[in-house]
């Protein structure tokens, strides 16, 4: 078989085990079928709500709170880390209230937050702006700071300064850090996005779950927690392939 498929093939074949076992788990009744549906079971009702409609309707709505959120909490963390990994007087002004707040779990922010923004679209983007403001912006800082001085010096010496230093030295030398803070933020903004959700509102996955629980209908809450992992898992491709693209010019990212 041609190396480069089963190289494609290779990390799903612990999740393919995993349902395998508990399709077969399932159907020997080991465990109770209400609380614990079968695979096929989940894949079912899922098919059923693709067909109505209303899936599609809740992941439409969840990936706008999503985007939303990662676009604005990520440029914001992009800039500060900009600003303070280039000039030590922003880094000094501004350093110590952001790791302030970053050491405040903004989960537990969400009673707060329902009393500040009610419990409209604003409030759980606020969530996932916070979520994923602080991972881009620690490694987008430690990504500036550590770009190997020789290089700096060496952009000097051909007359770069400026933007066009920051544009040919500081901020290619900065990327993989920054891609590892944009992966890691993704993660984190779907995690809010599970909790954000569970305030009261009409539409969504976790609307989708936390209705599909008060008529214990697990099949649906587990379908939701699937979405929330492939979602997750193309977030984290479509990062891989942005993060390759920008840097093909770096051996170890292009393998």
């Amino acid at each position: 078989m041609n190396h480069k498929i089963v190289r494609n093939i290779e990390p799903w074949i612990i999740p393919v085990i995993i349902l395998i076992v508990w399709e077969v788990v399932a159907r020997l009744e080991i465990v109770n079928a209400s609380l614990f549906p079968a695979p096929i079971s989940v894949l079912i009702s899922g098919w059923e709500l693709l067909a109505s409609g209303e899936l599609v309707t809740h992941i439409g709505a969840s990936l706008g709170r999503a985007v939303v959120g990662m676009v604005i909490g990520g440029l914001i963390g992009f800039a500060l880390g900009i600003f303070n990994g280039l000039s030590d007087r922003s880094y000094r002004l501004t350093d110590t209230s952001i790791q302030m707040l970053r050491n405040i779990p903004h989960l537990a922010l969400l009673p707060l937050v329902i009393v500040w923004l009610g419990i409209d679209e604003g409030a759980k983007i606020f969530l996932v702006v916070l979520g994923v403001l602080f991972p881009v912006y620690v490694n987008t800082f430690h990504g500036i700071r550590n770009v190997d001085p020789g290089l700096v010096e060496m952009g000097k010496m051909y007359k770069l300064k400026g933007w066009r230093l920051f544009k040919e030295i500081l901020l290619p030398g900065a990327l993989p850090s920054i891609f590892v803070g944009l992966r890691y933020a993704l993660g984190v903004m779907w995690l809010t996005l599970i909790v954000a959700e569970t305030i009261p509102t009409q539409v969504g996955i976790g609307y989708l779950a936390t209705n599909a629980r008060e008529f214990m209908q697990t099949d649906i809450i587990i379908l939701s927690i699937v979405i929330y992992a492939l979602l997750g898992k193309l977030a984290d491709i479509i990062a891989q392939l942005g993060e390759k693209k920008a840097l093909k010019w770096n051996v170890s990212y292009n393998k």
